[in-house]
């Protein structure tokens, strides 16, 4: 487990300091001092040959993790798939690509010309999994991807890092329910992601979800720096399967609406 920890270690402190700082707070709020168990983490790609969904998968492949179920989301013209270590305590990993080619000519144009300024070496290493963006973007080329997709959006001004990670709900001694976390968030001030319920999933499906809404973060661009939306923290119950075992996929049309939490 010394790889894992050490990789999700570098993925958190770049989680918390660049694109979610408030993690750190609602960690506090929902720790009691313990150590949280993380139930996944989730990454976005373009799947362009040179940064797509194998190429982030391969350094968690190198440490011991398969690859799993695939989800497709059509409206958001994405594909995802889930990898699992075979250490039950080792957090599942979610990883998501854009389908560049369904986007409009200017969109691609201008995710080509992102992905063209990466050096192959750059992924040599597990580093770049937490080493933000390789390329340079303006703040005006954000603006038009934005309109288009908020997820490319996204993924162009922060690049590589985790978007989000999970609190394992099933672990709090303090809180049962989503709902109840959720309201203990909001009693806090923080706001949560509403777009189709604030609970996505049900027993029934054996997963339930919830966030909070993304950070405001500044992030600098060619013009200059600008505050948008970077990363969210999201909580997981899971449930058990007639088998006996505890679920661990997860559940396409929650986590369309969860995609939503970075939405401007």
């Amino acid at each position: 487990m010394n790889n894992v920890n050490s990789l999700f270690s570098s993925l958190w402190q770049d989680y918390i300091a660049r694109l979610s700082p408030s993690a750190g707070k609602v960690h506090q709020l929902l720790s009691n001092n313990d150590e949280l168990i993380n139930d996944h983490i989730a990454l976005r790609t373009f799947n362009l040959p040179k940064v797509g969904l194998q190429t982030l998968a391969a350094p968690f492949l190198a440490i011991g993790y398969k690859a799993c179920e695939t989800y497709d989301f059509e409206a958001k013209k994405l594909k995802a798939q889930h990898f699992e270590h075979p250490d039950p305590n080792a957090p599942l990993v979610f990883i998501s690509e854009l389908l560049v080619e369904e986007l409009s000519p200017e969109i691609q144009d201008i995710i080509h010309g992102l992905v063209e300024q990466v050096p192959a070496h750059y992924f040599a290493t597990s580093d770049f999994l937490s080493s933000g963006r390789p390329w340079t973007l303006s703040f005006e080329d954000y603006q038009v991807l934005a309109k288009e997709s908020e997820y490319a959006s996204w993924l162009a001004a922060h690049g590589y890092g985790a978007n989000h990670f999970t609190v394992y709900v099933n672990q709090l001694e303090a809180f049962a329910e989503v709902v109840d976390v959720n309201q203990h968030l909001r009693d806090a001030g923080f706001a949560m992601n509403e777009v189709g319920g604030e609970v996505k999933g049900s027993p029934e499906v054996y997963l339930e979800q919830s966030s909070t809404m993304a950070d405001k973060v500044k992030v600098n661009f060619t013009e200059g720096e600008f505050e948008i939306p970077g990363g969210f923290y999201e909580f997981a119950k899971r449930y058990t399967l007639p088998s006996g075992k505890i679920y661990t996929g997860f559940v396409a049309a929650s986590a369309d609406k969860i995609f939503e939490s970075t939405d401007r």
